[in-house]
């Protein structure tokens, strides 16, 4: 069976002196993702001096509403402090489906066609952007413009994956131009 890779996290701060980290969550399936014995792929910053690649979940438990992950490759506070900001990616099947149906990975939204509420065709979805508040469909407009839409019941009601289409509450400078930008 084929499987992507998909972003599950960031490395923060260090947490401690046995080489905890923080971790920026970037999946909606933290206890799956960073279960003990997990085989991450790190991918360490621009500038970095971490030779690191692979990250083995040592430990993992939530403190105060933040996750801190104990890897098998980082034993202290100095090696914890040279992987922050490493991107962590899992691999996953293909054809994978998140369990709660509100959810998507982005590798089932790129390339869906962009309708708005009427149904016409504005644009396509080029990626997801993660962000603190929410996510952020990355859109390519009918006449080539980039845009952020804010992946949020009110703009984006509706998802159709087996239909390849996403519904877009669409306003003026979203991700049609504004009337005098026409």
């Amino acid at each position: 069976m084929e499987s992507i890779e998909v972003v599950v996290g960031r490395i923060g701060k260090p947490h401690g002196i046995r080489g905890e980290v923080t971790v920026d969550v970037r999946t909606d399936e933290p206890e799956r993702r960073f279960a003990v014995g997990a085989v991450l792929r790190a991918e360490p910053p621009a500038g970095s001096a971490s030779r690191l690649r692979r990250l083995t979940v040592r430990s993992s438990r939530w403190h105060q509403g933040v996750l801190l992950l104990g890897f098998e490759e980082v034993s202290g506070r100095d090696e914890a402090e040279a992987a922050r900001g490493i991107v962590m990616h899992a691999d996953i099947p293909a054809d994978a489906t998140p369990e709660d149906p509100e959810e998507f990975y982005e590798h089932q939204l790129v390339g869906l066609e962009v309708v708005d509420l009427e149904g016409r065709t504005i644009g396509t979805v080029r990626g997801l952007v993660p962000g603190a508040a929410q996510d952020l469909l990355r859109v390519t407009a009918t006449d080539g413009r980039e845009t952020l839409v804010p992946f949020v019941q009110a703009l984006v009601p509706q998802v159709d994956v087996p239909a390849g289409r996403v519904v877009v509450a669409d306003r003026p400078g979203l991700v049609s131009p504004f009337p005098d930008e026409a």
